[in-house]
C-alpha cells in the first residue's frame, strides 16, 4: 500500500551524521524543511545537494522547502543568561534598556514598534506562552508589566500578543537575502512566516521571480489576524500551500482554539485547490525517545482524517536522538489511518459546474477511479494542475504525476497521494506505442501487472500547460505488453 500523506522533515545537525539523510528518505520522507532560522546559507547549499544526490541515487523524488525565519519579535539578554519571574510582581521591557544587561526586573527588546501597539490590559505571552505578561502602562517606549503566569525567562525569547497585532513585517532584510541563495538552490517550495495579508505572500512571490525562481508559496499561518474569514481565504489564494504553524499561533489564539482553526484552515485550502501541512509537535517527545506518546499517536492519525496533505517534524529530525525513527513511526501511523473508510469519501465540488476541461477531466477520472476497479491513474502533466485537483477528492487510489518538468515533479512532492515520476513523451510514437510506453514505465517500479486497469489523462499538444483534454482506460497485458 503506497502511503498518501506525505512527510516533512527538518534538516539539522542530526541529519548530517553519516547516513542519517540516505536513512530518512528509505524510510519515507517525501519533502525535507530547510529552517533559515538556524544554520548558514552554506549548510542549506550543502544539505539541498545532498538532497538531490540521495533522491538520484534511491530513485525517489525528495522536496526541498526552505523556511524563511520572518520577523522574530523577541527580548534580549539577561546577565546571568536567565531569570525567575514570579507571580505578581513587576516586570520591564525596555527598548533603551543594555540589550546585555537583563535582571529579574527588567530587559531590553529587539522590536521598538512594541511599546506604540499595546495598552494597559495587553497581554504579552514570552516563551511560547510560558511567561504572561500583562501592561501596566508605557513610559517611554518602556512597557511596564505585572507578571501573570511566572517561571524561568532566558535569554532571547519570543514575545506574542495575544489576540495578535503586532505589526512587524512578513519578510525582513534578512529574509530578502535568503531568498537569493533560495534561487540558487532551485528549491520546490518558500515558507513565508507570519503573514498577515495576502500581499505579504505575493511580495515574496515577486522577489523570487525576480530572482528567477518559480518556487511554491507556503502560507504559516502564525498570527491571529490570518485566520479571519475574508483574510484566510485571501491568504489561501496567494498561496501555494497553508502551513498550520500552531506554535506561534496557538500562543496568539489560544490551545483550546486550535483544533478547530487547524480542521478549518486544512477544508478551506482543500477546497480552494491549494496544499496543508500540519506543522509544530506532532512527535516531540521522539526528540528524547525512540516511541511517540499516544496523544502524538492520535494527533498525526487525526490530521490524516481532516484531510492534510503533509505532516511536518521539526527537531524531531533537525536535532534530535531518534530522526529516522520519528519518520517510520510517523509513516506506521499514516499508513494505518488511510485504511479508514471515512478517508477515502468525498463530496468535493460535486454540485460545482467546471469552467476549464482539464479540471473537469481530473473530477471525472477521481470519479470513475472512485466508483470502479481501477489501480491507479496516470496523469501526463506540464503545470500539475490536473493532478493536484486530483489530490483534493479523498480516495485510496494512486495519482502518478508523469512530468519532464523538474518544477513540476518538485511541487507535486508535497500533493496528497500524488507520486512524481519523470517521464518524457517521445512524439514520434503513435498511440499504441505510446500506451506500451506507459505500461512499461509503471512495470519498471513494480507499480503495474497484468489485468490492472489504469486510467490515463493527457492532452493532445504535448508541452502545453493545462491542455489536459482526454481521459482513456487502459488493461495492462491487453495488446500492451512492451
Amino acid at each position: 500500500m503506497l502511503r498518501r500523506t506525505k512527510i516533512l522533515a527538518t534538516l539539522g545537525p542530526a541529519t548530517d551524521k553519516p547516513g542519517v539523510l540516505e536513512g530518512l528518505i528509505k524510510a519515507g520522507v517525501d519533502v525535507v524543511r530547510m529552517n533559515f532560522s538556524h544554520g548558514s546559507t552554506q549548510d542549506h547549499l550543502d544539505r539541498a545537494q545532498s538532497v538531490r544526490e540521495l533522491s538520484q541515487k534511491l530513485g525517489r523524488r525528495v522536496g526541498i522547502l526552505a523556511d524563511l525565519q520572518g520577523p522574530k519579535i523577541r527580548i534580549a539578554r539577561f546577565t546571568n543568561t536567565k531569570v525567575v519571574l514570579n507571580e505578581g510582581q513587576n516586570f520591564a521591557l525596555d527598548i533603551n534598556f543594555d540589550p546585555a544587561a537583563g535582571d529579574n526586573t527588567q530587559v531590553g527588546i529587539t522590536y521598538e514598534p512594541l511599546a506604540m501597539e499595546v495598552k494597559p490590559g495587553s497581554r504579552l505571552l514570552l516563551d511560547d506562552g510560558r511567561i504572561v505578561l500583562e501592561v501596566v502602562n508605557v513610559e517611554n517606549m518602556r512597557v511596564n508589566c505585572t507578571v501573570v503566569v511566572g517561571g524561568d525567562l532566558s535569554n532571547n525569547k519570543g514575545i506574542n500578543l495575544l489576540g495578535g497585532g503586532l505589526s512587524a513585517a512578513a519578510l525582513t532584510e534578512k529574509d530578502k537575502e535568503d531568498i537569493k541563495a533560495i534561487a540558487l538552490m532551485k528549491c520546490d517550495y518558500v515558507a513565508i512566516s507570519f503573514p498577515r495579508t495576502a500581499e505579504d505572500l505575493n511580495e515574496a512571490r515577486r522577489l523570487l521571480v525576480a530572482e528567477g525562481c518559480h518556487a511554491g508559496i507556503v502560507a504559516k499561518v502564525e498570527r491571529a489576524e490570518a485566520i479571519v474569514p475574508d483574510v484566510m481565504d485571501e491568504i489561501i489564494l496567494a498561496s501555494d500551500a497553508v502551513m498550520v504553524a500552531r506554535g506561534d499561533l496557538g500562543v496568539e489564539i489560544g490551545d483550546a482554539n486550535l483544533p478547530a482553526v487547524q480542521k478549518l484552515l486544512i477544508k478551506r485550502a482543500r477546497e480552494l485547490n491549494r496544499v496543508a501541512i500540519t506543522a509544530t509537535q506532532m512527535m516531540e517527545s521522539m526528540i528524547d525517545n525512540p516511541i511517540p506518546t499516544r496523544a502524538e499517536v492520535f494527533d498525526v492519525a487525526n490530521a490524516v482524517y481532516d484531510g492534510t496533505d503533509a505532516i511536518m517534524l521539526s527537531a524531531e529530525t533537525a536535532s534530535g536522538k531518534h530522526p529516522i525513527k520519528a519518520v517510520e513511526a510517523m509513516n506506521r501511523i499514516c499508513l494505518e489511518a488511510e485504511k479508514q473508510a471515512s478517508v477515502r469519501v468525498s463530496d468535493h465540488r460535486v454540485d460545482i459546474q467546471f469552467e476549464r476541461d482539464d479540471e473537469a477531466i481530473a473530477m471525472s477520472a477521481m470519479y470513475m477511479a472512485n466508483h470502479t476497479k481501477i489501480k491507479g491513474i496516470v496523469s501526463l502533466t506540464e503545470s500539475g494542475s490536473t493532478p493536484l485537483w486530483m489530490s483534493r477528492i479523498s480516495s485510496g487510489i494512486p495519482i502518478f504525476a508523469f512530468s519532464s518538468s523538474e518544477e513540476t515533479l518538485g511541487r507535486s512532492t508535497l500533493f496528497r497521494g500524488v507520486f512524481p515520476m519523470f517521464y518524457r513523451i517521445d512524439e514520434k510514437l503513435d498511440q499504441a506505442e505510446f500506451n506500451r510506453s506507459l505500461v512499461k514505465e509503471l512495470r519498471k517500479w513494480n507499480l503495474a501487472k497484468d489485468g490492472d486497469k489504469f486510467i490515463i489523462t493527457k492532452g493532445d499538444l504535448t508541452g502545453v500547460k493545462g491542455g489536459t483534454n482526454a481521459l482513456k482506460v487502459i488493461v495492462v497485458g491487453q495488446g500492451l505488453t512492451p
